[in-house]
Parts: C-alpha cells; sequence; structure tokens
C-alpha cells in the first residue's frame, strides 16, 4: 500500500482545535462567551489588537464545489438590512469592550464580498471604523469574485485602507469551470490584477483547487502557467473537499467517478508545488505559497505565521470577532458560532441579542493541545520542555506518530516532534494523532473530507 492510500483518511483541516463537531455545545452559554471576550480584549487589546471577521453569505450564483454557508439570489436589496444588522452586532460588541478596540485585521469574507455595492461595502467598513482605532500596520482584506470584483470595488476599499484582495480562481480549463458552474475567463482575471495593481493593492491571493471534477494534470499545469503570467503575491492551492452528505445538491451535480482519485489527486498537488517552486514560491503551512516579498512569507520565517478560521495570517490576534450570519468568534479561550440562518440572525440582533447559538469553552487539555497543533500547522514542529506544556493527552499522540515514524513523516525528539519534508503533505493526518477528543469519540459517519 503507498503512502498516499496508507493516509487519504478523512481528517480535519484544523483551523481550530477542538474542531467544530467535536465542541462541547452542552457546556457553552453566551454570558460565559461574553465573560471570555471581555477577558481577552483587555489582556491583549493594547497589545495584539483584535481581528475582525465580516461573513457577507450572498452569491448571484451557486459554485457547484463551494463548501461556503451562502445564500443564492438576485435581489440586491437584500444588501442595506443585512449590513445594518452587521453594524448593530458590531455594537453590542462595542457595549461589551467598555473601550475602544484597536483593529489588527479585518477580512470581508463569503459568500460573494464583492456582491455588494461599492456604497454599501464603504458604509460597512466605516461603520466598523467609528469607535475604533485602526492600526498603522493592520491588515486588510477581502475576498473577490472575478466576474463582479470592479475597479470602484477596489479603488472604494483601498482608499478605506484595504491592501490584500484574495480572488477566487479555482481552475481555468473552461470544462472544470462548467461543471462547477464557475466561468470566468483568463482575461477577466488578468483585467482585475490590472486594475488592482494600478490602484496601489500589495498583496493579491489567488485561490487555486486540485481534484476538481474532469480535472487532468494537463488541465492543472495549463491553469498554473496562466496563474504565473499574473504573479500573485501569494497562492492558496486547496484539496477540494467533497461532501455532498454536508453540503447537498451543488456537489451532487457530479459524482466521485469525475474526480481524481488517491496517487492521481496527489499528483495534481505535486506538480503545482513543482511549478510554485520554479517559480519562486514558498511553501507556507499547509496549502500555501508566496513570493518572498509577501508579508506571509516573512512571518512564516520568523516564525510569527498564525493560523485562526481565516486561515494563516501573518498577524497573532488571540480575539477574533465573527460578525455575519454563521460566523465564528474565537477568544482563544472559548469559540463561539452565529445563527446561520440570516433572518434569525437578523432578528436576534434587532432584538438586541448576541446571535450566537453554539459555541465551547475550552479545557486546560483543550488549550494545551491547541497551541500543540497550532504550532505543527505553522511550523512544522512543536515541544513540550516545560510542565505547562504537557498533559496525558501528548504521550497518547506520540503513541499514535510511530507509525508515521516508522515511515518517515515525523522525528520524534524526548520533547519535540518535527515534520520532515516528507511528512508536511501529510500535516493534517500528524496533527490528528494530537487530537485527543476525535480519539476519545470516533465519528461513526464521515465528518470530514479525505486528507488528501
Amino acid at each position: 500500500m503507498s503512502l498516499i492510500q496508507k493516509y487519504n483518511v478523512a481528517a480535519p483541516r484544523y483551523t481550530s482545535y477542538p474542531t467544530v463537531p467535536y465542541w462541547n455545545n452542552a457546556g457553552f452559554d453566551i454570558a460565559s462567551w461574553q465573560a471570555l471576550v471581555q477577558q481577552s480584549f483587555h489582556a491583549t487589546n493594547n497589545t495584539e489588537g483584535i481581528s475582525i471577521y465580516i461573513h457577507l453569505p450572498y452569491c448571484e450564483k451557486l459554485c457547484t464545489y463551494c463548501g461556503c454557508n451562502k445564500y443564492i439570489t438576485v435581489n440586491h436589496g437584500v444588501e442595506e438590512p443585512y449590513i445594518s444588522t452587521l453594524l448593530k452586532e458590531w455594537q453590542l460588541y462595542l457595549g461589551l469592550f467598555g473601550k475602544r478596540p484597536r483593529i489588527r485585521e479585518l477580512h470581508l469574507g463569503g459568500g460573494t464580498p464583492t456582491f455588494f455595492t461599492p456604497e454599501n461595502l464603504h458604509q460597512l467598513v466605516t461603520g466598523i471604523f467609528k469607535g475604533a482605532d485602526v492600526l498603522k500596520d493592520a491588515s486588510l482584506s477581502f475576498e473577490g469574485h472575478p466576474n463582479n470584483t470592479t475597479e470602484a470595488h477596489m479603488q472604494t476599499l483601498y482608499d478605506l485602507g484595504f491592501r490584500r484582495m484574495s480572488l477566487g480562481i479555482q481552475d481555468f480549463d473552461i470544462r472544470v469551470q462548467e461543471i462547477i458552474n464557475r466561468i470566468q475567463p483568463y482575461e477577466t482575471v488578468a483585467r482585475v490584477m490590472q486594475e488592482a495593481r494600478a490602484i496601489g493593492y500589495t498583496s493579491i491571493n489567488f485561490d487555486l483547487v486540485y481534484g476538481l471534477p474532469l480535472q487532468t494534470a494537463a488541465s492543472v499545469k495549463d491553469t498554473i502557467n496562466q496563474v504565473m503570467q499574473l504573479q500573485p503575491d501569494r497562492i492558496s492551492f486547496y484539496s477540494y473537499a467533497h461532501v455532498p452528505w454536508v453540503k447537498g445538491v451543488g456537489q451532487r451535480r457530479y459524482s466521485e467517478a469525475d474526480l481524481p482519485k488517491d496517487e492521481e489527486k496527489r499528483a495534481l498537488y505535486d506538480l503545482g508545488k513543482t511549478m510554485f517552486a520554479e517559480n519562486n514560491y514558498t511553501e507556507i503551512g499547509m496549502d500555501h505559497f508566496a513570493l518572498k516579498d509577501d508579508p506571509l512569507y516573512n512571518a512564516f520565517t520568523n516564525g510569527t505565521l498564525h493560523r485562526n478560521f481565516m486561515g494563516y495570517t501573518d498577524h497573532h490576534t488571540s480575539l477574533m470577532i465573527g460578525l455575519g450570519a454563521s460566523s465564528i468568534g474565537d477568544s482563544w479561550y472559548a469559540y463561539a458560532q452565529n445563527e446561520k440562518e440570516i433572518n434569525a440572525w437578523q432578528r436576534l440582533v434587532n432584538n438586541g441579542q448576541f446571535p450566537v447559538v453554539r459555541g465551547h469553552i475550552l479545557s486546560r487539555e483543550d488549550l494545551l493541545l491547541r497551541r500543540h497543533i497550532h504550532a505543527l500547522m505553522c511550523t512544522f514542529e512543536t515541544t513540550w520542555n516545560k510542565a505547562d506544556t504537557q498533559c496525558d493527552a501528548i504521550i497518547e499522540g506520540l503513541q499514535r506518530l510511530q507509525e508515521p515514524e516508522k515511515d518517515g513523516l515525523v522525528i520524534v525528539h524526548p520533547k519535540k516532534v518535527t515534520v520532515t519534508m516528507k511528512g508536511r503533505p501529510f500535516i493534517r493526518n500528524i496533527c490528528m494523532a494530537f487530537d485527543a477528543r476525535l480519539w476519545q469519540q470516533l465519528p461513526q459517519s464521515q465528518l470530514f473530507s479525505n486528507a488528501i
């Protein structure tokens, strides 16, 4: 059996620990969430500042590969009520803080943030900034769909301090674009890039996906060659997560017979990784690549890379406030997720209530394991020299790493685990060894996408 076949099992992506399916919702309440937000805010606002993630869920068309929480509509009358509710939710947190927050990072995600008009995005961002201080080195970013990201969108956000944007490319092959219902010609993406560079954006990310239906080595190679002509500063090269049992009708438009399997899928990643390296992109953590003048590369090399529900970032903040339907917040000591259904979320906020409907308060063991999994995901190693970094779950994790160590994926030292270059493609499997909550209650059905 090959390593690909051996380790291609369902595994979390570890944007958090514990992962969402293993949250102890019964032990969570909103009052505790509020208290832990206040604790984190008052401990770190003056040093780290805070991060804000704003979920903008609307899209005009359904992309069949997508696993995000989204709402499909062509009715743009939904924009203003949604933004009004977002700003009311922000006021609830401002009241909780009791003093002006210092914004270190703000990200507009979706859905499709550029579904909203430039004017409405301006209203949203200025409303967030009112009552807050934006740090000089703050990272302000947004996700854009090339088909509806206009020069006016980019100029409006640039004038507000945004310097980073992420474009969802996925694949340039027309056959793949048609089956995933996301047709966007190269010329459209090139136009957006040209306008963004002319405006002054300094960090542009492309999202690419490998393992999509009908993809081949030739089509992926052609896509990456076209990407190289545009020279984004960062590239996120994600494994397609086929979870039709979760995402329903969209991912049932095609069958598993249309998807590259195991070694074939891994070969697509290896092809991309090789091509990125040939074009001076460095592998950053899991699934990410960056040029050496990008802040993400600097954070990786100096050991300050951070990972949260927004993915990899070059700023560490303990407190992340999630605004909007389905958005997740993180106080470091607790997680909380908002109501997913838009109308229900709006009703809660408009009644003056925090729209949180589930969450998890981290135990001492959770906090220790979170640090170790975070270190593995960001630096490919973790240590436990001090007593306050040790727990019984680490011993159990080391036992589970015996087989990966035999396979050359990790090196286990007395007080340290290092992921080898051979092991980096299997980082999800390696982190899973330390996932005490998963091993305490192994899933009876598939919760996660496969690791490869």
